[in-house]
């Protein structure tokens, strides 16, 4: 996957505004098939927004998607907080034309901070191919990683303004009926895993007590199942038996679990600073989870496990799509059941496209469950297992880079 058609940078013009000073300037790149030209930035006089425009040639009448980055030191660290932005590319692919504009409120952003050696960088991206079934696009773009709210777990801190890639991660989590039909397809191809390996409430409800290994496997079995190209390997072959560490391939289209900074930017649907994925407080009419008094943002009616779903038999899933998506179109991004994804756990690194830590003991989990509380269903929240681990309140849901 080619994810760099072109990178323009630029340097912010000198113009001083209210605590907030930035100098830029102009290049020039090629692009495989587009060219980003007449790049000028500046201030609007007396206002924290930064104004880019830019003209733009598409070589084969293709839309392209744009992104902008600033780097605080002019250091290649691309590492301010560029999320408040609009204008041509940003949330949609733009044609080619002439006076393309994007507005950044540096104001939103970074309020308060100024720089002299600031550097902006525009990136061209083709958009990523058709969507697989079932899946929703995850724009690529910025966006702040991590507990905005300084009341988390000190490994939610500090938060970084991160890059992630376009991407498609399946807007539910995996059903039983999802798992038992690639399973029973990947049994009679040469894998380990079964149907009986995952199980669940009802056909309709999340598949949960799979271990790490046995989701990445599926994984494999449904890339091959729909003739994409798997992720996981071991020592060159397809990943398909046993509990190893497979080496991970990102740029193929087959399927595979989401790095954290991917299920966070999706789980955000794209709001900024929030706590869960439509705002700052959480209720049982919002999603599957166990409510307390004990946090100012759990304001729902009922208390404890989900009265719906509490039929004294656990676990106490809920059928998906049973509240409303996020604004990428994704449900139950919290509750019902905790999320596996890609990582190794450690601390965060990296500020594009980060994919964890390159070793360790235990894979990340996110999201929070039916069994959990308000706390632990933060978009922000961070948990581990072993990847041997399962519990009736872990499960997944996959994600594609698209069609090749």
């Amino acid at each position: 996957m080619n994810k760099y058609m072109n990178t323009k940078k630029t340097w912010l013009k000198p113009f001083l505004m209210i605590q907030l000073w930035m100098l830029m300037g102009v290049a020039s790149l090629m692009a495989q098939n587009a060219y980003i030209s007449n790049v000028q930035a500046q201030q609007r006089p007396g206002t924290k927004f930064v104004d880019i425009t830019y003209d733009l040639d598409v070589f084969d009448g293709s839309s392209v998607d744009v992104y902008l980055q600033i780097s605080e030191l002019g250091d290649g660290n691309y590492n301010l907080p560029v999320v408040s932005i609009t204008g041509d590319g940003v949330s949609a692919p733009t044609s080619q034309g002439k006076g393309k504009k994007i507005t950044w409120n540096a104001g939103a952003d970074w309020d308060g901070n100024f720089t002299n050696q600031a550097v902006a960088k525009l990136t061209l991206t083709p958009p990523v191919n058709t969507a697989p079934t079932g899946f929703a696009l995850i724009p690529a773009g910025n966006f702040v990683m991590g507990d905005t709210f300084n009341e988390g777990d000190s490994n939610e801190r500090p938060t970084r303004t991160v890059y992630v890639s376009a991407f498609y991660m399946q807007k539910t989590e995996v059903t039983k009926a999802q798992w038992d039909e690639v399973a029973t397809w990947a049994q009679a191809h040469g894998y380990d895993i079964t149907a009986a390996d995952g199980a669940g409430k009802a056909a309709n409800h999340p598949v949960h007590s799979v271990t790490w290994y046995e989701c990445v496997k599926w994984c494999n079995a449904k890339s091959e199942k729909e003739g994409r190209t798997p992720v996981y390997t071991v020592s060159g072959s397809v990943y398909k038996t046993g509990d190893s560490t497979p080496d991970i391939n990102y740029a193929v289209n087959g399927y595979r679990l989401p790095t954290e900074a991917e299920w966070e930017k999706a789980a955000r649907g794209g709001l900024s600073g929030k706590r869960f994925p439509w705002g700052d407080e959480i209720t049982h009419s919002l999603a599957n989870y166990r409510s307390f008094s004990s946090y100012s943002y759990d304001t729902s009616a009922t208390r404890d496990y989900h009265p719906t779903y509490n039929d004294g038999t656990m676990p106490y899933t809920s059928p998906v799509e049973s509240f409303a998506a996020n604004g990428y179109g994704l449900f139950d991004m919290v509750g019902n059941v905790w999320e596996w994804c890609n990582d190794w756990y450690g601390t965060y690194a990296g500020n594009t496209d980060p994919i964890g830590a390159v070793s360790g003991s235990d894979r990340v989990i996110r999201g929070g469950s039916w069994y959990d509380d308000a706390y632990n269903c933060r978009v922000a929240y961070r948990y581990f297992y072993y990847p041997d681990n399962s519990h009736s309140f872990m499960g997944f849901r996959p994600v594609s880079v698209g069609s090749e």
